[in-house]
């Protein structure tokens, strides 16, 4: 069994305004930077053997938060790379909202086109074929991998079984956690979306 820890990066002056995709030089707010922070201190008593980043800025600055409570250097894994939102990156969402195909996108995630990007299937099979790799290189570890909300939703609902027209009933959070132990002939959700904001 493998233990992964899927993080998203802590909030940028981007979410939930602008579709950042790839753009390039995004990073994490003051806000965000104290989620990390916060986030860090919060995995300090994990026994992580490694940590996976997506090579954008706010992924590994989210990464290097946690990594600072560990003995670790965050290795970048294309793998883990943001969808490519092809035309839309940058977008804002209020212009993106009138958008018949942005809809379709958001509805029947399974077949929707983006113009000039990828297609959720397609990054959903790229990043659950890198967790499997980690999974074969750190059998009976736990690790971390900090990448995208909506590659995270993918994953979990790729390890549950739930099929991805329906992801979008899955919260991922800035700096959330959720938590899959992968098996050689099965897979456990322990935890989705935790911020440490909820009582115990």
């Amino acid at each position: 069994m493998t233990k992964l820890l899927l993080i998203r990066h802590a909030t940028t002056n981007s979410v939930g305004i602008r579709l950042s995709g790839r753009t390039p030089g995004v990073h994490l707010n003051e806000e965000g930077q104290a989620q990390a922070s916060a986030l860090g201190a919060r995995l300090s008593g994990l026994n992580l053997t490694a940590i996976y980043t997506s090579p954008l800025e706010r992924t590994m600055q989210t990464a290097e938060a946690i990594a600072q409570h560990h003995t670790l250097q965050p290795i970048v894994n294309e793998a883990f790379l943001e969808l490519n939102f092809g035309e839309w990156t940058n977008l804002p969402f209020e212009e993106l909202s009138g958008n018949p195909q942005f809809r379709q996108f958001n509805t029947f995630r399974s077949v929707a086109q983006i113009p000039g990007g990828e297609m959720m299937l397609e990054a959903q099979a790229r990043f659950v074929a890198g967790l499997q790799k980690l999974c074969e290189k750190h059998p009976h570890e736990t690790v971390a991998v900090v990448s995208h909300s909506d590659l995270i939703k993918a994953a979990v609902a790729y390890y549950a079984g739930i099929h991805l027209d329906m992801f979008q009933r899955l919260e991922i959070s800035p700096a959330s956690v959720s938590v899959i132990e992968v098996y050689d002939e099965t897979a456990r959700i322990m935890v989705i979306n935790d911020t440490g904001a909820l009582p115990v």
